[in-house]
């Protein structure tokens, strides 16, 4: 599996707009269930509240799509932190492989120039 810097960028980006829309999913959660409660207290106010089980239907309703959300917003954390470990990871790679490159070219410029100067002797 070949994972590569723009990849695990765009990745994470695509995460982040994921998590953005579970918490904009979550907020509507969060508002309808402050609508229901909302109405359910204007209806006692009035005298025409709904029967408990409808009330404790909607309630179980909301608090079974918040878990899925929950557990949605999870999952997408867990990714991110797996994209965000690799990244790093990635970047540390990268930078030793560097260190490894210059050292090389350090190494070929050095036997380079000996072996100019051993052909510049042998000439004289």
């Amino acid at each position: 599996m070949s994972c590569t810097i723009e990849k695990i960028l765009t990745d994470a980006k695509t995460l982040l707009e994921r998590l953005r829309e579970h918490d904009a999913a979550a907020e509507s959660l969060v508002d309808q269930s402050a609508a229901l409660h909302r109405r359910v207290a204007a209806m006692r106010e009035a005298g025409t509240a709904l029967p408990d089980q409808e009330i404790e239907s909607q309630i179980d309703r909301i608090c079974e799509m918040g878990e899925v959300m929950r557990k949605a917003v999870q999952v997408d954390d867990d990714q991110f932190c797996k994209i965000q470990e690799k990244l790093a990871q990635l970047e540390l790679e990268n930078k030793e492989l560097r260190e490894l490159l210059s050292i090389s070219s350090e190494s070929l410029q050095v036997r380079k120039e000996n072996s100019m100067d051993t052909a510049s002797q042998a000439i004289k």
